[in-house]
């Protein structure tokens, strides 16, 4: 059986098939092994996981990642550990503990919050269509997982990772850091050990910043290879659901149940002809002879963040791909795409909003973008640290049918893709990196947060996918290799991280610090007597 022995310390569980000890920071690939060889059941890694819950997430380091527990979890893994004694096993998600992002619904009693005191009873007992999907596949939901409210689209100066709900999701490498958002509570909870799996949201970097800040794989999908049905909304020209994995592989396998074509969602009609069995992309010599193109538009930044990408860059070329330096895109064509992006966005969130609030239940009595904004001004619990400025601007927006609204969204788009299509054919590379960011800054709730950039908003503009992988860290906080392809590529951008990730074997376990003062080596400089 397992035994906890301490927050960062392994545990002491049945063997999995390779003889080896299964630890907290087991993939899900290794769990589906250890399950198949009879060494340990669903239950058991449900009831880890739980034990984790309270160990980590509720009491010691108390990362508040995890919103609330599925009270039917345990159950739904029985159900699945019986399948599996008669001989059907659904697939590689077989038995395999998940968290999502509680801006999606799931049927299993609790609300779809957003991280808002106004859903704290949207219990809607509809499963998203992702969420059938992760079910049909074998996953069992083990609860919701907290985010930046809303999805980080209420406040000009949130700090990521905080909701009225949940608090604020700490980083486990250093309990002070962003662990950034909107999809914080689900990359901490894997880099924490806590699931192999989780389930976020972008609309523009909500899954590739916090995958990369916790030190975790975290996929943007293609807009339309996933649905977006029972997510609360921001944008239908710009979100997507995406898998966050501490492999690659098992992000190939997340994406596998997850793509496929909806009919309540119009986005994902290509879907079906489009998707791919992920896994089978899974080579390491993936990246042999491989043109890939170099952008350095973070360069010199940071000295730490520099020298990991050159790092990196080493190893892209010992693993046998031809490395192509790449200029551009232009700071003023990031700058315009932004511009023209953060209008569009405020337009479509007030359709979309309005549109899901209306299909909530009728406890949920905000119904209305206005409602939502006049509940805030009234809740001291929601505004304590930040306003709702994005809230407010986006109320007095006109509708999807403006022409002013429509040349925006269709100039954003055309820019984002001519850049990133350009940039891809000029050169004849499959794929474009980046480092994703930089080291997570320190959380300050008086001056914000300092953002070291992102390629986050081109992929995310245009549609195209963003992969980020573990390329190691500066000071034990870890950085991410972003890949960025053009639209359905995931299962080359997949292949390609695959290849790196075994090369380089560069994620990070956290150490759970209350900062990098605690550090040998900098408590060792700021105090040496």
């Amino acid at each position: 059986m397992f035994r906890i022995l301490a927050a960062g310390a392994l545990l002491a569980a049945a063997p999995a098939a390779s003889g080896q000890p299964l630890t907290p920071y087991a993939s899900a690939a290794e769990q589906q092994a250890a399950m198949q060889a009879r060494a340990v059941t669903s239950e058991a890694l449900v009831r880890l996981t739980l034990d984790r819950i309270a160990l980590i997430d509720r009491a010691g380091p108390k990362l508040n990642s995890v919103i609330a527990v599925n009270p039917r979890a345990l159950a739904d893994a029985q159900a699945l550990d019986r399948e599996r004694a008669r001989g059907r096993i659904r697939g590689p998600l077989h038995g395999v503990p998940v968290l999502i992002k509680d801006n999606i619904e799931a049927a299993d009693g609790l609300p779809t919050t957003a991280g808002s005191l106004a859903l704290a009873h949207n219990v809607t007992g509809r499963d998203a269509p992702i969420v059938r999907r992760l079910r049909d596949a074998g996953a069992v939901i083990v609860g919701k997982a907290n985010l930046s409210e809303w999805a980080n689209f209420r406040s000009t100066r949130s700090i990521s990772g905080w909701s009225a709900v949940g608090g604020l999701v700490r980083n486990p490498h250093s309990l002070d850091r962003t662990a950034c958002g909107s999809s914080s509570g689900s990359g901490a909870a894997v880099a924490a050990g806590i699931v192999a799996v989780a389930i976020g949201t972008e609309t523009d970097g909500s899954v590739t910043c916090p995958a990369a800040m916790t030190g975790v794989v975290g996929l943007k999908p293609t807009v339309g290879l996933v649905s977006r049905s029972l997510i609360v909304p921001i944008s239908a020209e710009q979100d997507t659901p995406g898998p966050m994995t501490r492999t690659v592989a098992d992000a190939a396998a997340v994406l596998t149940a997850l793509a496929g074509s909806d009919p309540t969602d119009p986005a994902t009609r290509e879907a079906d002809a489009r998707k791919a069995d992920y896994l089978a992309a899974m080579r390491p010599d993936a990246l042999r002879g491989a043109r890939i193109g170099v952008l350095r538009v973070m360069a010199g930044r940071s000295p730490q963040v520099d020298e990991a990408y050159e790092k990196a860059l080493k190893a892209l070329a010992a693993a046998g791909a031809t490395l192509i330096e790449v200029k551009g895109p232009a700071p003023e064509l990031l700058a315009q795409v932004g511009d023209l992006e953060g209008d569009a966005l405020e337009v479509e969130f007030k359709a979309a909003i309005n549109a899901y609030l209306a299909t909530t239940p009728p406890a949920v009595t905000t119904r209305t973008l206005d409602q939502l904004v006049a509940f805030n001004a009234a809740t001291p619990a929601e505004t304590p640290l930040f306003g709702q400025e994005i809230f407010e601007s986006s109320a007095k927006q006109p509708p999807l049918t403006d022409a002013a609204y429509r040349l925006k969204r269709d100039t954003a788009r055309k820019l984002a893709r001519e850049a990133l299509d350009k940039l891809l054919a000029e050169h004849k590379v499959v794929a474009l990196v980046s480092p994703s960011g930089g080291p997570a800054s320190i959380v300050d709730p008086v001056n914000g947060g300092r953002f070291f950039g992102s390629p986050s908003t081109l992929p995310a503009v245009s549609g195209y996918p963003h992969l980020t992988v573990p390329m190691g860290g500066a000071m034990g906080l870890p950085l991410g290799l972003s890949f960025l392809g053009p639209a359905w590529s995931e299962a080359r951008l997949l292949g390609l991280g695959h290849a790196f990730e075994q090369a380089t074997r560069a994620r990070l376990n956290p150490a759970f610090l209350p900062s990098l003062a605690a550090r040998p080596e900098v408590a060792g400089a700021t105090d040496p007597r």
